[in-house]
C-alpha cells in the first residue's frame, strides 16, 4: 500500500491518507475503470504515472514514469512501498554498463529476485513483470532447466502466474501479451511486385527481417568496449546467427562491427597468451577464441594477425594440450584446459566431438591456404578418430565414433561403465552423440585436402547404423546399442551433403533424402516446393516479435531462441493455437535450423558454415530488395535463380568461392519472355581474380548459369 510520510496528519491529512491507501487496488484497474476521487488530485498523478510505467513497452519509459512517481509521491509527501529499489532495478536493467543477464545466478537457483518491492505495492506488479521475463530467459538459457520437462515446468509455470499478474494490472502491456502467446505484428511490410516468385518472397523478407535484427543489435546493445553485454562467452555467439548476411553479402556496418568485435575479444586479459586463462572445458573455453578469428577468416583472411594467432592454437596443441596416448595415436589429453595448464584429473582427461572447436579457425585456414603443419596435426589426429571408430571397445558397437576418448589410455568412453556417458560435465553436454557434427565435419575437410578416402570411413559405417534404423521405422531403442545410435545421428546428414556435392558421390543420396533438409532435398533434384515452405515459414516466424530477438534478449547466446516458448508443453501447455507457424519454423530446433536454411539457399552450402564451408558465392551488396537461390554448385559450374525487387536496374559484384582456376562464360538471361536483361561474357577465374559485375534487371526472375569454356 502507498502510505502518507506523516502519520500525525490533521483529520484532512487523514482522509487524504484513505484515498491514497486505496491507490493500490486502483492502480490495479484498467484505465476505463479508473474516476478521479474527490479530494485525490494529488494521487491521481501517482495512478497514471504507475499504470503508464506498467503498461509501456519500453523499459527506458517505464524509467522515466518511475522516476516522476517519485518525484510526485515526494511533492506529495506519500511514501510508494519499493518504489526506490525498483527505480535502481531497472535503472541496472537499462544500463549499457551492467551485463544483461546481471540477474542469472539468483534466478537460476531460486526462481526469484529480491527487488525491495513488498507484495501489498501497487509496483509489485511490475517487479512480477522483470521477474517473469527473468525466468524465461533463464529457461532458454540453460541446460540444467530447458530439457528437464520438471524443472522447465516448474519455471515456466511461475513465469505464467508472475506475468499473468502482470497483466492483470496493466492489460495493455502488449510485451506480456507477446510472452503468453499473442505475437505483436509485424513492424514493418516489404512490397512484393506482383509475379514475384514465392521462393524469392520468402527467403527475401527473412534475410531482410535478420538484417534488421543484426542492424539493431548494433545500433543499441554494440558497446564502447566491443561488447554486446551478454558477458564475451556469450557476445561471441551472436555472429553464428548472422552468417547468411556476414557471409552471403556484404554488408559494411555488420562487418565492421564483427571486426571490431573480434579485435576487443582478442585484446582482453583472459586471451593475452592466446587462449582461455581460466581452465575450462573445452566447449566453453575454446568459443571465445574461435568466435572471434573464424569470422575473420571469410571476411579478412589474408591479414597476418589472424595467421599469427590461429598458429599460436596450434603452438599450444602440439606443446601442451595433445600427445601420443598409449597406443600411439594423437590426441587431446583432457577436456579442460587453459592457455598454460590441462587438467590431469580422470574424470576429465578426455578427447571429445567436441574439440574441433579448439582449432576451428586453423581448421579454415588449412582449407584457405593448404598449410602443411596444420594438415600434419589435423591427419594425425584425425586418424586417431578413425581408429576408434573401427573399434567394438567397452560395449560400443564397431563402426560408430564415440563422443570421447580416454587419455592416456585411448579407450572409448570416459571413467564411467556407459561408453555413451563419459560423465565429463555436469549435463549431458558430453554425453554421445555431443556436438558429432563438428568431428564429422573435420573428417570430411580432412579427406577432402588429403585426397584420402579412409577419413570418411566413419561417415559410411555410421550412415549404416542410421539407414537400419530409417528402415526399422524409427524406433525406440536401448541406448548403446547400434540402432538407438544410428536414432542420434541426425547430425551425419550435414557432413553427408557436403561430400555428396563436393565430390559427387550418389552414395549419400538415399541416406540424404530421408533428412529434414530441405534444400539438400532440392539439390537432389526434388521439386522447390519444400524449399519454398520452409522459407515461408522462417519468414513468418521472424516477421513478427521483433522485441523477442531484441530488446527483450538478456542472454545474447540465445538470440534466436524466443520461439521455443511456443512450443506445446513451455509457456502455455498446450502451445500457441496462432503460432503454429513459429513453432514449426523455431529458427533453430532439433534436426533444422532455420537461419542456416538462408544461408545455405543464398551460398549454396549444404551444411554447417562453421566448419568445412562450402559457400561458392559471396553476393558483394547488401541483403535488401535481392534473393539469390543457388541452384548447382560444383568446381567448373554455378547456376544461379536472381530476383531484384527494386524498381530500378541494380549492380554489383559476384565472388566466385569454389570455382577452379579457368577460363569461364557467364550468362545472366530473364526467365520470361520479355526482351532485353541479358548479360553474356567471358571471364577468368584465378587465386587473386575471382570477382564480376552483375546487371541484374528489375523485378524479372532471372537465370545466372557461369561454366567452364572446354
Amino acid at each position: 500500500m502507498i502510505t502518507h510520510a506523516h502519520r500525525s496528519a490533521p483529520v484532512a491529512g487523514r482522509r487524504r491518507f484513505l484515498v491514497l491507501a486505496g491507490l493500490w487496488c486502483i492502480g490495479c484497474l484498467p484505465s476505463s475503470a479508473v474516476e478521479p476521487l474527490p479530494g485525490a488530485d494529488s494521487t491521481q498523478p501517482l495512478t497514471r504515472l504507475i499504470r503508464e510505467a506498467g503498461e509501456s513497452e519500453s523499459d527506458a519509459v517505464r524509467l522515466l514514469r518511475l522516476r516522476e512517481v517519485a518525484q510526485h509521491a515526494s511533492a506529495a509527501a506519500v511514501a510508494v512501498p519499493g518504489l526506490d529499489r525498483l527505480i535502481l532495478f531497472v535503472e541496472r536493467w537499462q544500463s549499457p554498463r551492467t551485463r544483461l543477464n546481471f540477474f542469472r545466478r539468483e534466478v537460476l537457483e531460486t526462481l526469484d529476485f529480491d527487488f525491495g518491492v513488498p507484495a501489498d505495492s501497487p509496483l509489485r506488479p511490475i517487479a512480477d513483470f522483470y521477474l517473469a521475463r527473468m525466468i524465461c530467459w533463464v529457461t532458454l538459457e540453460y541446460s540444467e532447466i530447458y530439457p528437464v520437462l520438471e524443472k522447465r515446468a516448474r519455471a515456466l509455470g511461475r513465469a505464467r502466474e508472475l506475468f499473468s499478474s502482470a497483466q492483470r494490472a496493466f492489460p495493455a502491456n502488449r510485451i506480456t501479451g507477446m510472452y503468453l502467446g499473442r505475437p505483436l505484428p509485424p513492424e514493418k511490410e516489404y512490397f512484393v511486385p506482383a509475379g514475384a516468385p514465392r521462393w524469392a518472397v520468402a527467403q527475401r523478407e527473412g534475410l531482410e527481417r535478420l538484417t534488421d535484427i543484426i542492424e539493431w543489435w548494433i545500433e543499441h546493445r554494440l558497446r564502447v568496449g566491443g561488447d554486446y553485454g551478454g558477458g564475451w562467452g556469450d557476445d561471441c555467439e551472436l555472429w553464428r546467427s548472422w552468417t547468411p548476411i556476414l557471409i552471403g553479402f556484404s554488408h559494411p556496418r555488420i562487418a565492421w562491427a564483427q571486426e571490431l568485435f573480434s579485435r576487443r575479444l582478442l585484446e582482453q586479459p583472459h586471451l593475452v597468451n592466446g587462449y582461455h586463462a581460466e581452465r575450462l572445458d573445452v566447449e566453453h573455453g575454446a568459443e571465445d577464441v574461435s568466435d572471434a578469428l573464424t569470422p575473420m577468416m571469410f571476411l579478412a583472411p589474408d591479414e597476418t594477425d589472424w595467421a599469427r594467432r590461429i598458429h599460436r592454437l596450434v603452438d599450444l596443441s602440439e606443446g601442451l594440450w595433445m600427445g601420443r596416448n598409449q597406443r600411439g595415436q594423437l590426441q587431446f589429453k583432457s577436456a579442460y584446459f587453459s592457455a598454460t595448464e590441462v587438467d590431469p584429473r580422470p574424470e576429465r582427461a578426455c578427447d571429445t566431438v567436441y574439440h574441433p572447436r579448439v582449432l576451428q579457425p586453423a581448421l579454415l585456414y588449412w582449407q584457405r591456404t593448404g598449410d602443411e603443419r596444420i594438415g600434419r596435426l589435423v591427419t594425425d589426429w584425425m586418424r586417431t578418430w578413425v581408429d576408434a571408430a573401427a573399434r567394438a571397445e567397452n560395449g560400443k558397437p564397431p563402426g560408430i565414433l564415440p563422443s570421447a576418448l580416454h587419455w592416456p589410455d585411448g579407450t572409448v568412453g570416459g571413467t564411467g561403465p556407459d561408453w555413451w556417458l563419459p560423465g565429463i560435465y555436469e549435463t549431458s553436454l558430453y554425453d554421445f552423440p555431443g556436438a558429432m557434427g563438428l568431428l564429422l565435419n573435420t573428417l570430411v575437410l580432412t579427406a577432402h585436402m588429403t585426397g584420402d578416402a579412409t577419413y570418411l570411413e566413419p561417415l559410411r559405417t555410421m550412415a549404416e547404423a542410421r539407414r537400419a534404423w530409417l528402415q526399422a521405422g524409427r524406433p525406440q531403442a536401448t541406448p548403446g546399442t547400434r540402432l538407438w545410435c544410428g536414432a542420434n545421428l541426425g547430425q551425419l546428414a550435414g557432413a553427408a551433403a557436403k561430400v555428396r556435392f563436393s565430390a559427387g558421390s550418389r552414395e549419400w543420396d538415399d541416406l540424404l533424402r530421408g533428412e529434414d533438409e530441405p534444400y539438400v532435398h532440392f539439390r537432389l533434384g526434388a521439386p522447390l516446393d519444400s524449399t519454398v515452405q520452409a522459407l515461408e515459414v522462417l519468414a513468418e516466424s521472424l516477421r513478427v516479435n521483433f522485441p523477442a530477438f531484441t530488446s527483450e534478449v538478456r542472454f545474447t547466446d540465445r538470440m534466436l531462441r524466443f520461439p521455443a516458448l511456443y512450443q506445446p508443453g513451455w509457456m502455455l501447455p498446450e502451445g500457441v493455437p496462432t503460432g503454429g507457424a513459429l513453432l514449426e519454423g523455431g529458427l533453430v530446433r532439433r534436426g533444422f535450423n532455420g537461419v542456416h536454411l538462408l544461408y545455405h539457399t543464398v551460398t549454396g552450402d549444404p551444411g554447417d558454415p562453421l566448419y568445412f564451408p562450402q559457400n561458392a558465392v559471396r553476393w558483394h551488396t547488401e541483403p535488401r530488395d535481392l534473393a539469390a537461390l543457388v541452384v548447382r554448385a560444383e568446381p567448373q559450374r554455378l547456376e544461379v535463380r536472381l530476383y531484384h525487387f527494386g524498381p530500378e536496374a541494380r549492380r554489383f559484384e559476384a565472388e566466385w568461392l569454389t570455382l577452379t582456376p579457368g577460363e569461364y562464360r557467364l550468362e545472366v538471361r530473364p526467365l520470361d519472355k520479355e526482351e532485353g536483361g541479358v548479360q553474356e561474357l567471358r571471364l577468368r577465374v584465378s587465386a587473386k581474380e575471382r570477382r564480376t559485375v552483375i546487371h541484374l534487371p528489375s523485378r524479372r526472375e532471372c537465370q545466372l548459369i557461369v561454366h567452364a569454356i572446354p
